[in-house]
């Protein structure tokens, strides 16, 4: 009997642990693949009509979609993976099976031969290899077809097929083709790596285990590094024991409206001592934020200039901005801007202003109503808290056992 549980334990670990998958996601994928292959069908016969040799639709092209509405962030679903593959190995199939007559030696060798071209091309997709073999063993008819079948249905095909993935899953909130992602640059351009990157996890790290786990890996190495990011973040929401942007806000909002003069922004900015004001309309929704540095280009005195003129030019270029210059705010300001909800986590805050260059980050409530203004000043002192309170908690420990001892 014993061995009769030993042998069940181990049939279910060759279930695959999958991800979390709502019912909705999975309604959506369905969706999708009933949306791409009906009209895949649908084109094929009325370019093919129903007297065509060919067949409406190509089997592999059922796995294609599989892999294109499931899985549309991964390496082996973006367009040149897709239809690079699957043109690619079916040609390399029709080639075979001409140059070898021996269907099944035609058939090993256009599916090997295949997928090393995919991998030299850099378009791996399964349901090529599966194209390459529908080639040589598909029928007379395919057969007979020779090249016409990369044509219809293999390219015509996937091309459809693409098209559709395109639209429907940036329709149901699922970015598509997931462009790689361009190198991140210093944001004050200088040679050091980003702030997030100094200490923790680094991009080097990934790259490393990548390398040495040497495999295909079906995540691209992008959404891998999102995930590890939002995995670090998740762990300082812990560490943090839920401190949220309402916490550590400041409330005194000195705000300004687009109507408002450049001479009473600058006004404010030096009473209060502070570098920005957000520019909020008359529901409290911020449109954007008025600078010291937006104040200072609207002068035409940036850094580039204010080294090539006289001292009194650069007297005159103060006096001019202490009076104020004709303008408004709205003409002026920073927009877009990034607005955070007021029961976030802190730890969210980090990414923004320690890699983006965020200095203040307006906070606002459900109505998207203005209600605060978190500053780096703010961020840093919740994490100093943070970190005091986690260096003295051993402490703490030490003298409640100690007193329980006496």
């Amino acid at each position: 009997m014993s061995k009769v549980f030993r042998s069940l334990s181990w049939a279910k670990r060759l279930v695959p642990d999958l991800t979390h998958i709502s019912p909705l996601e999975q309604l959506r994928v369905c969706s999708g693949l009933l949306t791409g292959i009906l009209t895949v069908g649908f084109i094929g016969a009325g370019f093919l009509g129903s007297s065509g040799d060919l067949p409406l639709l190509s089997a592999p092209l059922g796995a294609s979609a599989i892999i294109l509405f499931a899985l549309p962030a991964s390496p082996l679903a973006q367009p040149w993976s897709l239809l690079g593959g699957n043109v690619v190995s079916a040609a390399i199939g029709v080639t075979c099976a001409k140059c070898l007559g021996e269907p099944l030696l035609a058939a090993t060798f256009a599916g090997t031969v295949a997928v090393a071209a995919m991998f030299v091309l850099r378009c791996l997709h399964p349901p090529g290899g599966a194209l390459a073999l529908m080639a040589v063993l598909g029928g007379p008819a395919i057969k007979a077809a020779g090249y016409g079948f990369v044509l219809w249905p293999v390219a015509l095909g996937s091309l459809i097929l693409l098209a559709m993935g395109v639209l429907f899953n940036n329709l149901t909130g699922r970015r598509y083709p997931h462009l790689t992602k361009p190198p991140s640059s210093n944001l004050h351009k200088t040679t050091d790596p980003a702030p997030l990157q100094r200490i923790g996890f680094r991009s080097d790290d990934l790259d490393a285990i990548l390398r040495e786990l040497d495999e295909v890996v079906d995540v691209s190495r992008d959404s891998l590094e999102a995930l590890f990011r939002k995995a670090e973040v998740q762990a300082y929401n812990r560490r943090f024991g839920g401190i949220t942007c309402a916490d550590i806000m400041s409330r005194d909002i000195i705000s300004v409206t687009a109507e408002t003069p450049l001479r009473v922004a600058w006004g404010l900015l030096r009473r209060h001592s502070i570098k920005a004001l957000p520019v909020v309309s008359d529901h409290r929704h911020v449109i954007g934020m008025i600078t010291q540095t937006d104040l200072i280009r609207h002068s035409d005195w940036d850094a580039n200039r204010g080294l090539r003129i006289s001292f009194r030019q650069m007297v005159r270029r103060v006096i001019q901005l202490e009076r104020g210059q004709t303008g408004s705010v709205g003409q002026v300001m920073t927009v877009p801007i990034q607005t955070v909800r007021q029961d976030v986590a802190v730890a969210q805050l980090v990414p923004l202003m320690a890699d983006a260059g965020v200095e203040q980050i307006p906070i606002v409530n459900d109505d998207d109503q203005i209600v605060g203004i978190v500053a780096q000043s703010d961020l840093i002192a919740a994490l100093f808290r943070v970190q005091l309170a986690m260096a003295l908690e051993p402490l703490e420990r030490g003298r409640a056992t100690l007193s329980v001892v006496e």
